[in-house]
């Protein structure tokens, strides 16, 4: 399946700062970064259940926001880029 996930995480404390940094590091550990708070993910069901637990686990559920998009297989492959876009290898090995 693919994911299209997004966040926004309140930075104006220490702690919402280091809110940000794990769920960024959570969407690294499973995803592509194509903006700086959106990632493409392609995923099993199963790890997209681990997925929103880990987010669900790391945010304040009354000052974060994190949106997941289940996208229809192929999406990212067809997207269009334009400007200064990375492309990200959506079906290669993730390397940590």
């Amino acid at each position: 399946m693919e994911l299209l996930v997004t966040y926004d995480v309140n930075t104006t404390t220490p702690e919402g700062e280091r809110r940000l940094r794990q769920v960024a590091k959570i969407c690294e550990g499973i995803g592509h970064r194509v903006q700086k708070s959106v990632f493409e993910v392609v995923c099993t069901p199963s790890q997209r259940l681990h997925l929103e637990a880990r987010l669900q686990a790391t945010i304040d559920a009354s000052r974060d926001s994190v949106r997941v998009y289940h996208l229809d297989r192929g999406t990212f492959g067809t997207a269009k880029h334009l400007g200064a876009a990375v492309d990200a290898a959506h079906h290669d090995p993730l390397i940590i």
